[in-house]
């Protein structure tokens, strides 16, 4: 039987609604619209986002029915909703033993020209988990990658995205048929203007030796 669950009360713990969730359909749906870009109380908004991050995580199959739905978020005008459509498709990716990722990556990498610095570092920081799930797409999301440059953001936050992209570089840099210009890229951020991009830049070539 389904079982009433306040999504507006702050106390209730995602893990136990996302558990509570794959039994209750009517529960479920009421997640998936929580992350919609339509107006939400914060903490309503805050506990379907969690949930569905955490669900997606540890029962990814209930939620690649919905596959399609979180790539429709990517096209939304709603930053929160955008950052946790990554997250849920970042995981499920991982479950998803057909890699449909491949017909969808042009609607992810163009969020990293996204408005929004924070979807598109975020996308960035997730591009390493999807190419690890997605082995035969590796080469062709580091080259994404690479060409953050032609994206749009002022000098500042490309600065700054930057940083997550070579988060992403640095895991997929051991197997990476692209080393060469991995670090060539990571080289030309030795005097970027952002702090955790310079720090990140020196602690690859420490790493590497390079």
């Amino acid at each position: 039987m389904p079982q009433q669950v306040d999504l507006e009360n702050k106390l209730v713990t995602p893990d136990r609604i996302a558990e509570l969730a794959i039994d209750d359909s009517e529960l479920l749906q009421e997640l998936l619209n929580g992350v919609g870009p339509q107006t939400q109380k914060s903490t309503r908004r805050e506990n379907c986002s969690q949930s569905l991050i955490f669900m997606a995580e540890t029962w990814p199959e209930v939620l690649l029915p919905h596959w399609d739905y979180f790539f429709q978020l990517f096209k939304c005008q709603n930053g929160f909703s955008k950052y946790v459509a990554i997250y849920v498709i970042a995981s499920l990716t991982k479950a998803d033993r057909t890699c449909r990722f491949k017909n969808n990556l042009d609607d992810y990498f163009a969020l990293l020209d996204d408005r929004s610095v924070m979807v598109a570092s975020h996308a960035a920081l997730n591009a390493a988990k999807i190419a690890q799930a997605c082995p035969a797409l590796e080469t062709e999301i580091v080259r994404r990658l690479l060409q953050v440059d032609h994206t749009q953001h002022d000098p500042g936050h490309l600065a700054l995205l930057k940083a997550y992209v070579i988060d992403s570089l640095e895991v997929l840099f051991p197997a990476s048929d692209l080393k060469t210009e991995i670090m060539q890229f990571v080289a030309a951020q030795i005097n970027s203007e952002s702090p955790k991009t310079r720090k990140l830049v020196n602690a690859f070539q420490k790493k590497w030796k390079i």
